[in-house]
């Protein structure tokens, strides 16, 4: 009897998540697909694994004892496959990493372009999460990597599942953005809270509009401003409803908007005012202004990973290309300067 490792997946998925429909959606199947694997899975070790209650299926007692054990099998496929990574010369690697939009077109590309100068062999493909997905398709095996966002400030953020480990890769401040002319002397991006910073090189310093730096805005503020922003359903709206709660407020979401350069373009049509990280300002269009906040509000950028692949060579490769590049835009010195 041979077993199949894909099949073995596939009893673990439905294992795992219950349904035919929900194993099928982790594994990008079609749920009559992963039916028919199963049943070739049957047919390979001549017992039921499955059994029909009503209109949905569930494994069987004896289904139930291979699903555990193909956990066991698909560790060891892991664990040999970081084992024959490292063994070899030179490295070579398939990686699916998750990326969220705010990055995809900052710290991503020259990330990959790093990791593909130094390890040709290693081929990445990216795919862009939804944030409260993220660490389930990496604990599942759906991603190898992600990228994902800790804001302090909201709560239940950074909170990592046992399975998982991460490395802190660069930290964001974030910024008010205005429609030009509305809230007085614009700040260059990058300015600190309580003076500007010398020239350095972007996006943490960058300024192309020419705005002279000027003085940071208190949240408190803007107690009565429309805000163009996430709701509560998402990590940053969250965190939005946060600070504004802490000083003494809630957001008037007047425009529920998630893209942080769709929420830009509204905001230079004078709908509202809106928060966005650092790496995102260089999307944003023309007549609006960026302020600083007067206490400076912060997320953290952070790559997950499995604890099981820790020592996965190619996994601590794209690691490493992710930390030189955050150095290279000064996203993990301290904004204090301290």
């Amino acid at each position: 009897m041979e077993l199949s490792l894909n099949r073995l997946r596939m009893l673990r998925e439905l294992s795992r998540r219950g349904t035919l429909t929900e194993a099928a959606a982790a594994l990008h199947y079609t749920p009559s697909a992963v039916s028919q694997q199963l049943a070739a899975l049957e047919r390979e070790v001549a017992v039921p694994l499955l059994e029909h209650v009503g209109r949905r299926v569930r494994l069987t007692e004896i289904g139930r004892v291979l699903a555990q054990h193909a956990e066991e099998i698909l560790a060891a496929e892991e664990r040999a496959r970081i084992a024959l990574e490292q063994a070899r010369e030179t490295l070579t690697a398939d990686l699916t990493v998750g990326v969220l939009a705010t990055l995809a077109g900052t710290l991503v590309p020259p990330t990959l372009a790093t990791l593909a100068e130094r390890h040709p062999g290693v081929h990445v493909r990216t795919r862009e999460v939804v944030p409260e997905e993220t660490q389930a398709a990496v604990r599942d095996g759906d991603l190898d990597l992600a990228f994902v966002l800790d804001y302090p400030t909201a709560p239940g953020s950074g909170a990592l599942d046992g399975a998982l480990e991460s490395t802190l890769v660069g930290v964001e401040q974030l910024y008010l953005v205005a429609p030009h002319g509305t809230l007085g002397t614009p700040a260059a991006p990058g300015a600190s809270a309580e003076e500007p910073p010398a020239a350095a090189a972007p996006p943490r310093s960058a300024d192309r509009d020419g705005a002279a730096p000027g003085a940071p805005v208190d949240l408190a503020e803007l107690a009565g401003s429309s805000w163009v922003a996430s709701g509560t359903d998402t990590e940053f709206g969250r965190a939005l409803s946060a600070v504004c709660r802490t000083a003494g407020f809630t957001p008037r979401i007047a425009h529920q908007i998630d893209e942080q350069a769709t929420a830009m373009a509204m905001v230079a049509t004078g709908l509202g005012i809106t928060l966005v990280a650092e790496l995102a300002l260089p999307l944003r269009p023309a007549n609006v202004d960026v302020f600083p906040f007067r206490d400076p509000i912060r997320r953290r950028i952070t790559v997950i990973r499995r604890t099981s692949t820790r020592d996965r060579p190619s996994e601590l490769a794209f690691v490493r290309a992710a930390l030189d590049t955050a150095a290279a835009l000064r996203l993990l010195e301290d904004p204090d300067g301290r």
